[in-house]
């Protein structure tokens, strides 16, 4: 079990996440009516704008996602308390599972379900961001940038006062976790070109790799203590 919540907090994992991340984000940008899937603080704006406009169907089209991405939060959470001590299988299995699942099945709405389609994302994002929060220790968000940029740009600081190559080593990560979230963004932007509504396929397949990654660390914890 040790070795399963080393892989979660893995740099390999991490940047699967933060792809999957910024593919979300753009995805939803792009492809379904100009909403966040991860930038929950950008719908929040949104919201307040077309409220103070009058727009209230509009408004509700950027509150809803908001709302799904805090229920996605709540659900990883309660699925932590209550798988936490499994021994076959790892509650964040569980989560990123669900989270493959559920971008599956926003693959497949039309455009005329756009803020469904947004709500499932959202509500991916928003499971992904409470289950992995940690890449080799650190606290990195792989759904959002801007706590990863101040944090970045603390220890990158900070190194040059202190010249502690650890501080800028750590830096550097967060930088490359931002960087990796834009790759995300440009893959996201490019695919729905491709395949539009069927792009999120992609984030779906990335959730997979990182669920078997899990699964597969699990197995070759039990058989070295054996």
């Amino acid at each position: 079990m040790k070795k399963i919540s080393r892989v979660s907090e893995s740099l390999q994992l991490g940047i699967i996440l933060a792809l999957s991340g910024g593919f979300m984000d753009a995805y939803t940008y792009v492809c379904r009516g100009q909403v966040f899937a991860n930038a929950q603080t950008g719908n929040i704006i949104l919201f307040g704008v077309n409220l103070s406009e009058g727009n209230l169907e509009t408004a509700a089209v950027y509150l809803y996602p908001v709302l799904a991405f805090s229920f996605g939060v709540a659900m990883a959470n309660i699925i932590m308390r209550k798988y936490i001590g499994m021994k076959r299988i790892h509650w964040m299995q569980i989560t990123i599972l669900i989270e493959a699942v559920i971008l599956l099945a926003a693959a497949f709405l039309p455009q005329s379900l756009n803020t469904l389609a947004n709500c499932l994302v959202s509500f991916a994002c928003g499971i992904q961001v409470q289950s992995f929060r940690k890449i080799k220790g650190n606290g990195i968000a792989t759904t959002m940038c801007i706590g990863n940029l101040r944090t970045a740009t603390e220890y990158i600081g900070d190194y040059f006062y202190v010249k502690d190559r650890g501080l800028l080593k750590k830096g550097i990560m967060y930088y490359g976790i931002i960087v990796i979230f834009v790759i995300g963004a440009i893959l996201g932007y490019k695919c729905v070109q491709l395949w539009e509504e069927k792009a999120i396929l992609v984030s779906s397949v990335l959730m997979i790799i990182g669920f078997i990654m899990l699964f597969f660390e699990e197995i070759d914890n039990d058989k070295t203590t054996d």
